[in-house]
């Protein structure tokens, strides 16, 4: 992650290695330089009870990554485990495309990459059955 730089409205949110910090009234700009570290924006995060659907458990799952509430090689179990239930246009297509990131262990790209899913698959918003897995409830973040 070293080189990430995040731009940062006044007053946003973001969860550093599972601490929350806000920014101040003004827009901000950082540059993170240390590798491994954890880091959402809280404006992309998902409540645990929103991840009503396969794509929406997954980008959740791949948020407990993000934030280091997960163990990579758990995260993308249980990400490819949440997908094996959609079928939505494209599904095959989907699952390679995230299973490719996962490979990579960028889970920040599994987000931003099914939510440009969801946005462009609305029809597939309805909840999904009961999963058979439950999600991990350890996110401590909540989304503003």
């Amino acid at each position: 992650m070293a080189g990430l730089i995040l731009k940062l409205r006044p007053y946003e949110e973001l969860m550093i290695n599972g601490v929350v910090v806000e920014n101040g009234d003004r827009k901000a700009r950082l540059r993170v330089k240390t590798d491994g570290a954890h880091i959402l924006r809280l404006r992309d995060a998902m409540k645990p009870e929103d991840a009503t659907t396969p794509l929406k458990r997954a980008y959740y799952i791949a948020q407990m990554a993000v934030a280091g509430q997960l163990a990579n090689a758990e995260a993308a179990d249980l990400a490819r485990h949440a997908l094996e239930s959609y079928d939505g246009p494209g599904a095959n297509e989907t699952r390679r495309e995230v299973d490719i990131r996962l490979a990579e262990n960028e889970f920040y790209k599994v987000m931003r990459y099914l939510g440009e899913v969801m946005a462009a698959e609305p029809a597939f918003a309805q909840p999904a059955s009961a999963p058979d897995r439950p999600l991990p409830q350890t996110f401590g973040g909540a989304a503003s």
